[in-house]
């Protein structure tokens, strides 16, 4: 192994590591903070970067802090524990500001606006792996960062109260050896009460019939509302429950599957949607990327039409139910991608609401979305990268203003504790 090479670290960037430079190479260490001096041990060497880990600190911040989780550092969750929280905030929306500029040439010189979460319980959905530990027993955790060696856990604090619960529950029963062998991946989801809660088991070779496996997980966890075994091998699933819990959102009750997604911070869900809508009214607006409607719903009430576009067909049924269940007068469902249904819209909307994945919108959706001319975009973004290329393509830079000017960016942070950053950008069509 090389020797370790001492670095002052300059700043954080995005993916959860500090940067600093070392006899012209770039150099990037997860679990640092800006200005601290470290020694890094190099894991892998490039022409001009190197990646490693701290092997030392030299000259820590003021600013580092204890971090409350016993596996920080071990567990591929979290990245920002030994920061404390009003500062991870600020450096978020430093890598949001300088992504924008070097990525999409945007320069915003206005307010990030922050929206902090309560830094732990935040969590309503997670999911564990079932391995073995370094003892070779039996047990459930996360993976280890950047590998697929296990991290045995018996508490996470980033996850609410109910999900902690569940998982000292499953480590009691692993250790009675009273799970099945085959047993993978446990996912689980609680609702806004913390209370209902949907469990999602992956399993290989199950020894007996799933019916006979889901009584039995039933029994052994009798909280559970909503049971899905997926039998990995045989491709097959077994049901043991309604398939559902319901989620309130304001005044809105969502339906939502079991392979469905749903925003996971439960304490920035209700703020989310209100960002979102806002005060908007008016003849037409689209929702793409739809999910389960969590837009869509209270959109559908403000709005003369609605039209929800989702390509997932589990989300898509919830969001059949919850658009039904909802009362709304006109709302209007499409199952297929973005790209295809704004391939053949030609109204204009009033206002367009984009939740896309992490690989952002499709450059000839963007297309279509330019001639479509709404009034408004509302742009949720969970990959600041893939936001500076699409805001490039619908804002343009200083020298070259394109359709689309940013009236409010927002930082909502959804993901405390962790690099990931969830922006919100509103734009308005220039004159």
């Amino acid at each position: 192994m090389p020797n370790p090479i001492d670095v002052r670290i300059e700043k954080l960037v995005y993916g959860g590591e500090g940067l600093g430079h070392h006899e012209g190479h770039t150099v990037f260490a997860p679990f640092v903070l800006p200005d601290e001096s470290v020694s890094i041990e190099p894991l892998e060497k490039r022409k001009k970067f190197i990646r490693g880990r701290v092997a030392r600190i030299n000259s820590p911040s003021a600013d580092r802090t204890v971090a409350p989780c016993p596996y920080f550092g071990v567990c591929g969750g979290c990245n920002y524990q030994h920061i404390p929280y009003e500062l991870q905030l600020q450096y978020k929306a430093e890598i949001l500001r300088e992504t924008l500029s070097r990525l999409g040439r945007l320069r915003w010189e206005g307010q990030i606006v922050p929206h902090a979460s309560p830094p732990f319980g935040y969590r309503n959905r997670v999911q564990w792996k079932i391995g073995s530990d370094e003892s070779g027993s039996r047990a459930i955790g996360y993976f280890q960062a950047g590998t697929q060696k296990l991290c045995a856990i018996e508490q996470c604090p980033i996850a609410s109260p109910r999900l902690n619960e569940t998982l000292r529950a499953i480590v009691g029963l692993l250790g009675a050896g009273k799970l099945p062998v085959g047993l993978r991946e446990i996912e689980a989801f609680t609702d806004q009460e913390d209370a209902s809660l949907l469990l999602n088991v992956a399993v290989d070779a199950p020894n007996g019939p799933l019916d006979q496996m889901a009584a039995s997980l039933r029994s052994e966890l009798p909280s559970v509302d909503t049971l899905l075994i997926h039998d990995r091998r045989a491709d097959r699933f077994e049901l043991s429950g309604p398939g559902h819990i319901s989620y309130r959102v304001e005044e809105y009750s969502y339906r939502i599957g079991h392979l469905s997604f749903f925003q996971v911070n439960r304490f920035l869900v209700n703020e989310l949607v209100r960002m979102v809508i806002g005060e908007a009214r008016g003849r037409l607006a689209l929702d793409l990327f739809a999910g389960v409607g969590l837009f869509s719903t209270p959109l559908a009430k403000r709005f003369d039409r609605l039209i929800a576009v989702e390509s997932n067909l589990a989300a898509a049924r919830d969001l059949e139910a919850n658009l039904r269940e909802s009362g709304a007068a006109s709302p209007n469902l499409r199952h297929t991608t973005v790209e295809t249904f704004l391939e053949h819209w030609h109204e204009r909307p009033d206002l367009v609401v984009l939740d896309p994945p992490r690989t952002g919108v499709a450059a000839r959706a963007l297309a279509r979305l330019i001639k479509l001319a709404p009034q408004e975009i509302v742009y949720l973004s969970c990959d600041p990268a893939t936001l500076a290329r699409d805001l490039a393509v619908l804002v343009g830079d200083t020298e070259n203003p394109r359709n689309y000017r940013i009236s409010e960016l927002h930082l909502v942070d959804i993901f405390p504790q962790t690099y990931h950053i969830e922006a919100l950008v509103r734009l308005s069509r220039r004159a």
